[in-house]
Order: C-alpha cells, then sequence, then structure tokens
C-alpha cells in the first residue's frame, strides 16, 4: 500500500491538513500491529496535483455526440453539469474507455464497437494527463503532459496511441498505457475511483449487506483498499505452492526409476576389465606435464626478474645523470641573467631619450608633410601650365588646317553605304531562318536522346531485378540439389554441421538438455497441398531451435557463431523449459468440422516441438483452408469459428476477418516431398530468366547505337549552329558601324580662335601662381632642413647606447643558446628515463602477468597433482609421450569394447539421479520456507485490513456527526457483507436504524458519508462520481456538497469530477471550482441503444 497522503478532515471546524514532515512522522512511526490514526490542525500548505490528473478530455463520434470537448479541467474540484441528454455520462464513460476500461465496467454497452456513432466507421478519444513534478512518468520522453488517443472500429477494435506534450507519438502499445496507470495509481475499473451512474444507483438503491461490500462482484471496500490485489497476489502463491508439491510427488516416484536405471549401469560398468595400467601411466604422465609447464614458467619468471634488477640500476645511474645536468642548467641561467640585467640598465637609459626623439621625429614627419604638400601643388601648377601650353599649340594648328581645307563631295559614298546595308540585313534574314530549323531539329534530337536513355535507365533496372530472381532461383535449385541427398540442406548449407557440433556439445556435457531443431524437420506434413499454408504461417519458425534455460542458449549461439558470420541472418532460438507432454489446448484450439487447424494437419512426435509452435504461433487458432473464395466466406462474410484469428489458403493467402494478405511465394521451401518436380520446375525458370535477360541485353545493345548515333548527328547541329551565330553577329555588327559613319562637319573657326585666346590668358594665370609657390617651398624647406638636425642629433646620441649594447646581446644570445643546450640535455635524459622506465613497467606487468600464469598453473597443477614432483624431462617431450600413450590407448580401447561410452552413460545415469534429488530437496525446502513466509504474510495482511478497517469506521462516524447522525459499520470479512446502521438525530435517544428504514435523501446522505470514508483510504489522483445527488432534497445535497467540498479543499492534490443534472449556481466562488456546463441535447436525439449487462455476460467477456 502507498502511504497517506489525506489529512483530518474529522473536526467539524474547517480542518487543516498537517504539514508533510508531520506526516512524514506518521508514515514512518506506524506500527504493523496497531492501527493509529493522528490529526493535526494548521494551515493547509498543500499545492495543485502533479502528475495522474485529467487535463482535459475530447470525444468524436462518441456515443451520440459528434463532438464533445475538448473540456480543460481544474486540478481540484469540476462539476459537469447539463440537462440529461447533453453528454455528462458520456464524458465519464469516455474516460474509463479511453485509459483501457472494459465495455461492461462503464454499464453503458457490452462492446466498443456500441459507442460508435451509428452512421460513423469510428470514435476517437483523447485524453491528456498531467505528467510533472519528481513523480512524473519518464519526463525526459513524455515532458509535462501524456496525450491517451484512442480510436474505437465498428467491429469492436482499438488502437492507442501515447503522445509527448508536443504531440510526438511515444508507443502505440496497450503495455505502456498499463504501465503509466500503475504509476500514477490510477484503477477506472474501481468504483471507490469512478463510480457510474448506474452503479451509483444501485448502491444507493441497494438493501443487501453484502453490496455495500461488493456490487456486482467489483468489492467497494476491498478494491479501494488494494486489499482485494494482495488476496489474489496470496491466492496465486498458493495455488502455485500446490502446483510445486505436485512436481515433488512426481519427481520422487521419477527418482526411483533413476536410482534402478543408476544401479543397473554401475553394474555394467563394474563388470567391464579396464586399461588401468597405461591409464595411471597416463595420469603420472600427466602430472609431470603440469609440473613441467610450472618449471617453464619459473624459468621465465627468474629471467625476467633479473632483466628488471639491470633496469632498476640503469634507472639509478640516469637519475645521477639528470641531477647533474640540472647544476649545469642552473649555471647557465645565472650567466643569462646577469648579461640580461646589464642589457635592461641600457635599455632604461634608451627609454628615457625616447620621447624627446620622438617628439623630434614627429615635427621632422610635420614638416617634412607640409613642404611635400607645398612641392605638390607646385608640381600640380607646372602640369597645368604645361597642359595649356600644348593645348595652345593644338589650336593654332587645327586653325591652320580647316583655312587650308576645301569642300568634296561626298554623296557617291553614302549611297554606297546603303546599298552594302540593305544587302547585309537581308542575309541576316536569311541566317536567322536557317538558325531556326537549326535549333528545332536539335530538340528533336535531344528527345529521341532522352527518350532512348530512360528507355535504357528502364531495361538495366529490369535487367537487375531478372538478375536477382535468376541468382535467388540459382541458389534455391542448388539447395534443392543438395537436399536430395540430405534433407536438413533444405533449413540452410550449415545446418548438418551445426546439428553435429550440437551433438558433440551434448556428449561433451556442455548442454543441460540436446537442443531441438531446426522445428520444420521435426514435423510432417498430413496433407502435403497445405505445405505452402503452413509455411506462410510458421515463417521463420521452421528453422528455429529450442533450448531448455538460457545457459543452453548462451552455448548454441557460441556454436552458431562458427556457422554464421556475423552481420549475416541467423536462425532464432526459443528459450522455454522442455517438457514430456503436450499443452492440453481443447478449451482454446479453433474447430471447423471441415477444415483442420495447423496443429492437427501436422504430425508432431515431439511435445517440445509442439508447445513450442503453440507458444509462439497459436498454431491451434489457425485454420487451414485450400480455396480462396471458401476462406473469405469462413472467416468475413459470416462470423468466424471460435477460438478462430486467422487462416490461410493452399496459395499461402492469410485470411482475417476483416483483412486479406496475398503470399509473396510461389512453392514452399521446406515442407515440399515432391524434390524433382520443384527441381525441374526451377530449372525451366532459370532458364527463362536467362532468355530474357539475353533479350534485354541485345534491347539494350540496340538503344545504345540509336543514342551514339544521334548523339553524333546532335553534335553537328550544334556546331553549325554556332557556327551561324557567329555570321549573324558579324553582319548585324558591320550594320551598325556602316550607320554609326556621320559625315564630317564643318568646324567654326570663329570658335576656335576664340577658345586660343582664352588658354593664353589662362597660361598667364597659372605662371604667376607658380612664383608664389615656389618661394614657399623653399621657405617650408629651410625649416624642414633644421628639424632634420635637431633629430640627428638626438638620434647619434641614442646610437651609441645601442653600439655599447650589441656585445652584450651577442653574449646574451651565447647564454640563451647554453641554457638550451643544457635544457635539451637534461630532456634527453628525462625522455631517456621516462622510456626506460617505461619498459622497466612493462617488465614489472609482464612480472605479475607471469607470477598469476604461474599461480593458475601451479593451482591447475595441484588440482591434478596436489604434491609437486621433480621432473627431469620438458614439456614438449612430456606432450609427446601423452599422445603416444593415448594413441595405445585407444587402440586397447577399440579391441576390447567401448568402455569409455559405457563410463559416459554410467555417470550420465548417475549426475540425473543426483541432479533430481537435489531439485526435489530444494523443492521440499523452499516449500517449508513459503509455508513459513505466507502464514506470517497472511497475519499481516489480516491486521492490516482490521486497521483500515477501523479507519473507514472512524472516518464514517466523523462524517455522519456533522448532521447530528449516529451510526455504526460491522465488517464481516469471512462472508463478505458490510452493514450500516444510520440513526438521523442524538445517537443516545434512538436506536440505530437498518439503511432500509431512512428515506431517500437520509440513505443518499449517509452513502455519501460511505464513499468519502472510502476516499480517504484509497489512493487515487482523482475521483469521479455521476449524479451523486440524484435521490437527495435540497437541504441533504447542500450538506453533501459541502462536505464535498471541503474534503476537496483539504485535499488540493487530488481532483474531484463531479457530474450532475442540478444547477450549481449556488456554489461559492474559488478558483479551486471549475463548473463545465453542457450544451442542452439536440433536438431530435433519442436514446441510446445500450441495455444493462447480465451477470453472467460480465462472467463471459471477463
Amino acid at each position: 500500500m502507498a502511504k497517506r497522503k489525506e489529512e483530518n478532515f474529522f473536526s467539524p471546524e474547517n480542518a487543516k491538513r498537517p504539514r508533510q514532515e508531520e506526516l512524514d512522522d506518521f508514515d514512518k512511526d506506524g506500527d504493523e500491529d496497531e492501527c493509529t490514526v493522528s490529526f493535526t490542525n494548521g494551515t493547509s500548505t498543500l499545492t495543485a496535483a502533479e502528475v495522474g490528473i485529467i487535463e482535459s478530455i475530447q470525444l468524436r463520434n462518441f456515443m451520440c455526440h459528434s463532438m464533445l470537448g475538448p473540456f480543460k479541467f481544474g486540478s481540484n474540484v469540476n462539476f459537469v453539469v447539463g440537462n440529461n441528454g447533453s453528454g455528462k455520462s458520456a464524458v465519464l464513460t469516455a474516460l474509463i474507455v479511453g485509459l483501457g476500461g472494459k465495455a461492461v465496467a462503464t454499464n453503458r454497452g457490452s462492446s466498443l464497437k456500441g459507442f460508435v456513432k451509428d452512421g460513423q466507421n469510428s470514435a476517437d478519444i483523447s485524453i491528456t494527463l498531467r505528467n510533472r513534478g519528481d513523480d512524473a512518468y519518464r519526463a525526459n520522453v513524455y515532458g509535462n503532459s501524456i496525450v491517451v488517443q484512442q480510436h474505437i472500429s465498428m467491429d469492436g477494435s482499438r488502437s492507442y496511441k501515447l503522445k509527448s506534450e508536443t504531440g510526438t507519438v511515444v508507443s502505440t502499445r496497450k503495455e505502456e498505457l498499463i504501465a503509466i496507470l500503475d504509476h500514477f495509481n490510477i484503477q477506472v475499473d474501481n468504483p471507490v475511483s469512478v463510480l457510474t451512474q448506474e452503479m451509483s444507483k444501485q448502491f444507493l438503491q441497494s438493501k443487501n449487506e453484502g453490496d455495500k461490500y461488493k456490487v456486482r462482484n467489483t468489492k467497494f471496500f476491498m478494491k479501494a483498499t488494494q486489499l482485494e490485489q494482495m488476496k489474489e497476489d496470496y491466492s496465486y502463491i498458493m495455488e502455485t505452492k500446490e502446483r510445486t508439491k505436485e512436481q515433488i510427488n512426481q519427481g520422487e516416484e521419477r527418482l526411483i526409476e533413476l536410482k534402478r536405471q543408476c544401479l543397473e549401469k554401475e553394474e555394467r560398468f563394474q563388470s567391464i576389465a579396464g586399461l588401468s595400467t597405461m591409464k595411471t601411466n597416463l595420469e603420472y604422465l600427466k602430472h609431470e606435464m603440469a609440473w613441467a609447464v610450472v618449471n617453464e614458467i619459473e624459468k621465465q619468471l627468474n629471467a625476467i626478474r633479473d632483466n628488471i634488477k639491470i633496469g632498476e640500476d640503469r634507472a639509478a645511474r640516469l637519475d645521477r645523470k639528470m641531477e647533474e645536468q640540472q647544476v649545469r642548467l642552473n649555471e647557465a641561467e645565472k650567466k643569462y641573467k646577469d648579461i640580461q640585467d646589464k642589457l635592461e640598465k641600457i635599455s632604461q637609459e634608451t627609454n628615457a631619450r625616447a620621447p624627446e626623439c620622438m617628439a623630434l621625429k614627429t615635427d621632422v614627419t610635420a614638416k617634412k608633410r607640409t613642404y611635400n604638400e607645398a612641392e605638390v601643388l607646385y608640381n600640380r601648377s607646372l602640369n597645368e601650365y604645361r597642359a595649356l601650353m600644348k593645348d595652345d599649340e593644338q589650336l593654332c594648328k587645327r586653325i591652320e588646317e580647316l583655312k587650308k581645307s576645301t569642300d568634296q563631295s561626298l554623296e557617291p559614298e553614302r549611297l554606297e553605304r546603303q546599298k552594302k546595308i540593305s544587302w547585309l540585313k537581308e542575309r541576316v534574314k536569311a541566317l536567322q531562318d536557317q538558325e531556326s530549323s537549326i535549333n528545332q531539329e536539335i530538340e528533336q534530337f535531344q528527345q529521341a536522346i532522352e527518350k532512348d536513355k530512360e528507355e535504357r535507365v528502364r531495361i538495366k533496372r529490369e535487367e537487375l531485378d531478372v538478375k536477382h530472381t535468376l541468382s535467388y532461383n540459382q541458389r534455391q535449385l542448388k539447395e534443392l540439389k543438395d537436399s536430395k541427398t540430405d534433407r536438413l540442406k533444405r533449413f540452410g548449407p550449415h545446418v548438418p554441421a551445426l546439428l553435429e557440433a550440437i551433438d558433440d556439445a551434448y556428449r561433451r556435457g556442455r548442454f543441460t538438455c540436446k537442443p531441438i531443431g531446426p522445428l520444420g524437420a521435426c514435423i510432417h506434413l498430413r496433407d502435403p497441398e497445405l505445405a505452402l499454408a503452413i509455411e506462410s504461417c510458421l515463417k521463420g519458425l521452421l528453422q528455429a531451435y529450442c533450448c531448455h534455460n538460457h545457459a543452453d542458449e548462451r552455448v548454441l549461439q557460441a556454436l552458431m557463431e562458427k556457422f554464421y558470420s556475423r552481420g549475416t541472418s541467423r536462425p532464432q532460438i526459443i528459450v522455454s523449459e522442455f517438457r514430456n507432454e503436450m499443452y492440453d489446448v481443447r478449451h482454446r484450439a479453433a474447430y471447423h468440422p471441415d477444415f483442420p487447424t495447423v496443429l492437427t494437419a501436422l504430425e508432431i512426435d515431439n511435445a517440445v516441438v509442439a508447445n513450442s509452435l503453440i507458444d509462439m504461433r497459436s498454431i491451434e487458432t489457425v485454420l487451414l483452408i485450400k480455396s480462396n473464395s471458401v476462406a473469405r466466406a469462413v472467416m468475413q462474410s459470416q462470423k468466424p469459428p471460435k477460438n478462430c484469428r486467422e487462416a490461410f489458403t493452399a496459395d499461402g493467402d492469410q485470411v482475417f476477418a476483416g483483412r486479406y494478405y496475398s503470399s509473396e511465394n510461389t512453392r514452399p521451401k521446406f515442407l515440399s516431398k515432391d524434390v524433382d518436380s520443384e527441381i525441374s520446375d526451377l530449372e525451366n525458370e532459370v532458364e527463362n530468366k536467362k532468355a530474357q535477360i539475353l533479350n534485354l541485353q541485345q534491347h539494350l545493345s540496340t538503344l545504345e547505337k540509336d543514342i551514339k548515333r544521334n548523339e553524333e548527328f546532335l553534335r553537328r547541329r550544334q556546331i553549325h549552329y554556332r557556327e551561324l551565330k557567329v555570321k549573324i553577329t558579324e553582319s548585324i555588327s558591320e550594320i551598325r558601324e556602316l550607320e554609326n559613319i556621320e559625315e564630317h562637319q564643318s568646324v567654326d573657326i570663329a570658335t576656335l580662335e576664340d577658345e586660343a585666346q582664352e588658354n593664353k590668358i589662362k597660361m598667364k594665370m597659372v605662371e604667376k601662381n607658380m612664383e608664389q609657390q615656389k618661394e614657399n617651398m623653399e621657405h617650408l624647406k629651410n625649416l624642414k632642413i633644421e628639424a632634420e638636425n635637431k633629430y640627428d642629433a638626438i638620434k647619434q646620441k641614442i646610437n651609441q647606447l645601442s653600439d655599447l649594447a650589441e656585445p652584450l646581446k651577442d653574449e646574451l644570445n651565447l647564454a640563451d643558446s647554453e641554457v638550451d643546450n643544457q635544457k635539451r640535455g637534461k630532456r634527453h635524459y628525462e625522455e631517456k628515463q621516462k622510456e626506460h622506465l617505461d619498459t622497466l613497467n612493462k617488465k614489472k606487468r609482464e612480472l605479475d602477468m607471469k607470477e598469476k600464469e604461474l599461480e593458475e598453473k601451479m593451482s591447475q597443477a595441484r588440482q591434478i597433482c596436489p604434491e609437486r614432483i621433480e621432473v627431469k624431462k620438458s614439456a614438449s617431450i612430456l606432450d609427446k609421450e601423452i599422445n603416444r600413450l593415448r594413441q595405445k590407448i585407444q587402440a586397447e580401447h577399440a579391441s576390447h569394447g567401448d568402455r569409455e561410452e559405457i563410463m559416459r552413460l554410467y555417470q550420465e545415469a548417475r549426475e540425473t539421479y543426483l541432479d533430481l534429488d537435489n531439485k526435489v530437496r530444494t523443492l521440499k525446502r523452499f516449500i517449508k520456507l513459503l509455508e513459513e513466509i505466507m502464514t506470517h504474510r497472511y497475519k499481516t495482511y489480516q491486521q492490516f485490513r482490521r486497521c483500515l478497517t477501523l479507519r473507514c469506521k472512524l472516518y464514517f462516524d466523523n462524517l455522519l456527526s456533522q448532521r447530528a447522525y449516529c451510526g455504526k459499520m460491522n465488517f464481516d470479512h469471512k462472508n463478505e457483507t458490510l452493514s450500516i446502521s444510520v440513526q438521523p438525530g442524538e445517537g443516545n435517544r434512538a436506536a440505530f436504524n437498518d439503511m432500509r428504514a431512512l428515506s431517500g435523501g437520509e440513505r443518499s446522505f449517509s452513502t455519501v458519508c460511505f464513499i468519502l470514508s472510502l476516499w480517504s483510504i484509497a489512493e487515487s489522483p482523482f475521483r469521479c462520481l455521476d449524479e451523486f445527488d440524484v435521490y437527495m432534497d435540497m437541504v441533504n445535497r447542500r450538506i453533501a456538497m459541502d462536505m464535498i467540498l471541503k474534503m476537496a479543499d483539504s485535499q488540493r492534490f487530488r481532483q474531484f469530477i463531479l457530474l450532475t443534472p442540478q444547477s450549481m449556481s449556488s456554489l461559492p466562488s474559488s478558483k479551486l471550482i471549475r463548473i463545465l456546463r453542457m450544451s442542452d441535447p439536440e433536438r431530435g436525439q433519442t436514446t441510446l441503444p445500450f441495455r444493462p449487462v447480465t451477470h453472467e455476460e460480465e462472467e463471459d467477456r471477463s
């Protein structure tokens, strides 16, 4: 049971929840033998629930509603109000079904398909659960919310999608949903957590004492407290104990028979004369061999120890050399520091003169820049003057030329140009027409090439597919031909060798029980026509192997690694305890008078093989129907036979009640008996594939020739096209050049003369400006020379200091080189020392390994021969003598009979007897210990049940007292009854009355008190009540509502969802209360076609 998280609400005042530290202390100090309850008044410090509560629900095509929601629920109290038919109960029903509950648990129908709205193909439910805080379920995967989506089909099947907060699908398995519900302690089938409308009415109207304890086999008290689960676990353990006792009895009977067999084999073993002398000699040689190996390792150890001693001496010498090198390095560094100090003094004096030098240098630079700018201006004016002089010469020359020139007629030249332009335009048009024609031909060739290339790709792909099919058929043909001599090769080329290795390993005792397989070799067909159907059903199981336990599985995996390379598929290994009897599947097997199941269609001699196929494939529920149409009719046109999940046809097609899958295979691979016919068919198919490949290659060759021919035509057209482009471009350029020729215009001589006069005026102005700039430039030059002289003087003083520093720098460089040399020398010795120490450590590790090897060999030698013996021969000589003696023993053994086989049989019989005897003894000890444990646990269970009963009574009395009622509860756990007596008014004035004597409102109030008492001792993140106040008057409804709200306020870490047709307008305003009002039902909506489920129907479906 989880720790209680409720607080005290017994007090008539507004009780507060105790602090968490006090609750933890109460949990830690609780005693199993006594049931004590402590209550503390204080300020409520509880926060909203973090895990397991309902955040929202959304329905689509569910019951009679096309779309409901999404409904956003608060973390504490939620009222869902609305008129009858508005969908309140649909929300509660969806909550039960959406979280994995059965249809019968809703009291709204007997099958899930009844929840799909009429006229629709499916229904969808989406429920969002809160997932926050430290107790969140896989918070790194789901986030703060878990969305449970359920899809219900018309056939009654359903599927799940579990999504994270971001909408990512995390899982589609129901096992994941069950794990989430277990983590949050959500029990949708527990009426204390979710009390439906029908169950609420039954509970309120019940007059039987047993109904308070259990209603329709749903034990309110037991299930609310999870005592029912503990009781079922106890019953299951007791059943397991009885089965174990039966196994002990069977083992004792088996022991008698094994002991008799063991005695028989022992007598036979004793009757055989042994080769004792040679075997004694062989054993002695083995003893010598064991100690000879020890001697050789000891010699190797002594050599290693000597090498280590020499290495340690050398390491000491290297340490001394490193110390000497360090002394030399210290001396070199001291000399380097002295020279560096002298240079530092000179540097400081130089740095003292540096600011003055920098100021003078800046002044020189500024004066040089000013002088250079003046020089630039002078040169610019000089260049301008020269340009004006040149312009003046050109103007004068042009004026003279124009005066001498005479007019000439240009009309014939213009007419000739116009004629040539017209001819060039006609040529361009002809070339453009030719270009368009060539361009069309290029497009046609490109389309033809592209089409041929696409066809080539298609042919190559088809050729590749045919080659793959041919390769597969050739491999299958080879396997079939090999299987004519050895049937096992049909299951793989390595199977015979693997089976031989299994036999050898079993003879050497590596297996507890010899593995069985391949399973296909252990079964036989009653009807050969069903071979393909059975292969389609069993698939890879035909090549699988069975092992008795996981230790045998590991041995078999190691053997398979020798025959199946890494990355290739291996046969499946099924681990299941071997049983001598086949399962009794008569109660769950499919039956049809005309068609067999896979189990009945096979002859299986080995019970382990049959049980494995039943476990892995449920072959007792799969029908075999030869005709495809008949199979469809049996499985889809009518209700499938009882217990039948699927069927297979003779063609290998798989048929379900609502689906049909065609087989990819056309012939059986493992189970066919007519091998010659299959070989003939495969040979014909191989020849057809070869012919098909030849035709495809011829077609491909033709396509290649067409592509090359068209590409050559295309290349020629493209060259011609480029030539036309060049001609068109040249012609257009020539036209433009002719059109751009202009006739010479007459030049105005007067204008040129005016321009020459203006140019001379500019020349005079520039000449005057040049003289002024030259004078300024001479003045700036004198200032620059003066600044340079000052700078050179201070620079000379700094250079003198630099001359003093140069010899010291050379000495510093030499000292630095000496320091580097000494450091390199030190590093050299350090590296040599490190390398030497690595080698030395390696030898020490080798020494440790050899010592461990010596200990191991000495331990092995002591196991072979406890006392050490002197050995003069080497291990190689002893090994040869042992081999020769073994050959002699084998020769003698061949002449005197298989003595080893008799010894092996005797040892196996003896080990089997001792193993079974040990198991029987162990089981007896286990049964004795189990009985002691279960006796103690059952006492604890009864004590725990008494504690919960007392707590429930206390809560119930306190709740009744809030209306001045008195009552008592009597639990009879043996007869599973609960009687409740309630007296309205003062308890000392009247006798207690049975619930049947109360009015409807009083009984409803008392029942609410009982439900709240169960809530107080039950653990669940949310509670749901549907029409809890249906039989209450206004006074009792108000009081019950106050009690529920008070409990909800004190339990803010839980969520309450209350469904009622009443108006909740009178509720107090609080952020903890959320009211969801349902819309009125659509006009014309009819009653849902549901009826209550009978007790017999529920038992049949469970």
